[in-house]
């Protein structure tokens, strides 16, 4: 069985599944929206497994472990992605890195997409933009990783209106949207704009900052 929180173990095609959604956030103890499965807390709000009621100590590196765990499952990324946003994050002077690291996380275009609640998941968020569902300032995208600036406009194609990811969002919305975007609609379609730029306070879960960097120190 494959252990989640294995360092450097993640299997996103697994967390994709729902039970596993579940498990990860009884895991963690809190709900990662993200992941798009709400209540898994509410019936069982302790870990899973058979002494899932008994709560552990954690150790100094399991804390800091769950936390870049939080960031991984959330986003759905692999640890190399993670990294490589890490490194990248570090070499700026202007901000902390974990600073740089969010704004570039919550810019991505799947991670926009759900933050807007044109879906119901970032997962399937990301499958509207492989399929060619999302627009930014008029241009087809197909990369979920493409980072939207401030000033552009997301939209989505005829058919993006149409799918079933957009009209469930839209009946039953999970997320406010956050101050550095701004929803509107135009001829009856909803449309987003990024205003500002994110920081670690617009992540939709509890999220230390700091246990991110201890953890991350040697990278």
């Amino acid at each position: 069985m494959v252990n989640y929180f294995d360092y450097g173990v993640v299997d996103m095609a697994k967390v994709l599944m729902g039970r596993a959604r579940f498990k990860i956030q009884r895991r963690l103890g809190l709900e990662l929206p993200g992941l798009g499965k709400a209540g898994a807390l509410e019936r069982r709000p302790y870990p899973p497994g058979q002494h899932g009621m008994k709560r552990k100590k954690l150790s100094d590196y399991s804390v800091r472990l769950n936390e870049k765990q939080k960031v991984i499952f959330h986003y759905g990324l692999r640890e190399a992605q993670l990294r490589n946003y890490v490194r990248r994050a570090k070499k700026c002077r202007s901000r902390t890195w974990v600073e740089v690291l969010v704004m570039n996380l919550e810019s991505r275009i799947d991670n926009v997409v759900f933050r807007l609640n044109f879906s119901p998941s970032i997962a399937a968020a990301r499958q509207m933009v492989l399929h060619g569902h999302i627009l930014v300032n008029g241009k087809k995208v197909t990369h979920p990783a493409v980072p939207i600036k401030t000033g552009d406009k997301i939209s989505l194609t005829t058919t993006g209106y149409q799918t079933e990811n957009y009209k469930h969002s839209k009946e039953k919305p999970r997320m406010v949207t956050p101050a550095f975007l701004l929803k509107d609609a135009e001829s009856g379609n909803e449309f987003g704009r990024m205003v500002s730029s994110p920081d670690p306070k617009d992540i939709p879960f509890a999220f230390d900052g700091q246990l991110l960097t201890e953890f991350y120190w040697k990278v």
